[in-house]
C-alpha cells in the first residue's frame, strides 16, 4: 500500500511538472481563413494535418470565412489571433482607419483567381462586361481590389457585386444573378472542362496582380504584443508546411484531394498548375509601392502611407 501510494505521488508530480513546462504545452490559436478549400488557404490545414504544427507546440483552431472582409473583422475585434488570404489593401485600410491589425506575413504573391461567364453568355473577354456585372467575395476582398484594377486598368463600364464564395458565385451565374463569376482553383474546373462556363479573365491580367502580394497574413496588435512567441513559432510552422507541400512526399496530395473532395489527379493539377511555390512566399511583400499606389487611386486609403507606418504595420518575424 505504501508502495502504491508513493508511486502515485511521484506520477501526480511528474505530471504537474509537465503541465508547468513551457515546451510541453500547446498553445491555442484561433486563425479566419478566407476561403475554404484554394490550395494556398489550405495551408494551415495540410500542416496540422501533418504533424507540423503540433511539432511546433501549436494547437489550431481553423474558422473558413467567405472572403477576407469576414476574414479581418474577428482579427481586429480580437476573438481571433490571425487572419489568412486577407487582402493587402484591405488590410491597409483597416491599418489606415486605426485598426489594431500588423501583417506578419505575405499569403499570396500573384493569383490564380479567374472570372467566368455561363459557357452560353456572349461575354468572352473583359471587354465584353460593359454594362454588366461581375463579381468578387466580400468588401476589402482582394478579389475586389483586382475588379477595379480590371475597371480601372480597362475602362470598363462592369457593375461589380459582391456574391460571397466560389459556390453562392457559381449559383448566382447560373441562375443570372450576376453575369461575371469568379473563383480559384480546383473550384469551377469540372464545370470548365464540361463547357459549362467559359474563363473570362485572370486575375494576373490585372498589372495590379502580377508579382504583387495581393493578400496577406494578418494578427491583432495587442495579441502580436501578447502571444508574439506564438505568433513566431506559427510562421516558422507556416514555412515548414509550404516545403513539405511541394515535396516529394505523395501524402499531402492525398490529404487535399480529401480535405476539398476531388480526385488525387485533380489536386495535383491545381498545385502543379496553378500554384507555383512563389506564390504562397510568405517572407516578402512583393510590389509594396505599387499596391499603396492602387490601393489610393482604388479608394482604399485616402492618401500614401508613409514609410514609417509600412514600417509599423508589416511585421514579418524573420526567417530562422
Amino acid at each position: 500500500m505504501i508502495h502504491i501510494r508513493q508511486l502515485s505521488v511521484a506520477m501526480i508530480g511528474a505530471a504537474l511538472l509537465a503541465a508547468a513546462s513551457p515546451a510541453s504545452a500547446q498553445d491555442k490559436l484561433k486563425l479566419t481563413i478566407g476561403q475554404r478549400g484554394n490550395w494556398d488557404t489550405s495551408i494551415a490545414h495540410l500542416g496540422s494535418k501533418a504533424g507540423i504544427f503540433k511539432k511546433h507546440n501549436l494547437e489550431l483552431e481553423l474558422l473558413y470565412t467567405s472572403g477576407s472582409g469576414e476574414t479581418l473583422q474577428p482579427v481586429i475585434a480580437g476573438s481571433a489571433d490571425l487572419g489568412l488570404a486577407v487582402g493587402s489593401q484591405g488590410a491597409m485600410s483597416a491599418f489606415a482607419k486605426g485598426a489594431p491589425v500588423r501583417i506578419v506575413g505575405a499569403q499570396a504573391t500573384g493569383a490564380a483567381d479567374y472570372w467566368y461567364a455561363k459557357a452560353s453568355s456572349n461575354i468572352k473577354t473583359l471587354q465584353d462586361t460593359n454594362g454588366r456585372t461581375i463579381a468578387f467575395s466580400t468588401q476589402g476582398s482582394s478579389t475586389q481590389a483586382i475588379v477595379r484594377a480590371f475597371i480601372d486598368e480597362f475602362k470598363l463600364t462592369a457593375k461589380p457585386m459582391a456574391t460571397g464564395n466560389p459556390a453562392a458565385t457559381l449559383t448566382a451565374v447560373m441562375t443570372d444573378q450576376v453575369d461575371v463569376g469568379w473563383a480559384s482553383p480546383p473550384f469551377g474546373l469540372k464545370e470548365i472542362d464540361a463547357n459549362q462556363i467559359r474563363i473570362v479573365a485572370r486575375g494576373t491580367d490585372s498589372a495590379l496582380v502580377r508579382g504583387q502580394t495581393v493578400r496577406v497574413i494578418v494578427a491583432n496588435t495587442d495579441g502580436l504584443a501578447k502571444r508574439k512567441d506564438a505568433l513566431v513559432r506559427f510562421m516558422d510552422a507556416y514555412r515548414e508546411t509550404i516545403e513539405y507541400m511541394y515535396g516529394t512526399n505523395p501524402q499531402v496530395i492525398k490529404d487535399y484531394a480529401e480535405f476539398v473532395g476531388v480526385p488525387e489527379a485533380t489536386a495535383k493539377r491545381v498545385r502543379d498548375e496553378f500554384f507555383p511555390k512563389t506564390l504562397v512566399d510568405p517572407d516578402k511583400i512583393s510590389g509594396l509601392d505599387a499596391l499603396v499606389k492602387e490601393a489610393v487611386n482604388l479608394k482604399f486609403i485616402d492618401k500614401p502611407l508613409t514609410q514609417q507606418q509600412l514600417a509599423e504595420l508589416i511585421q514579418i518575424p524573420p526567417r530562422k
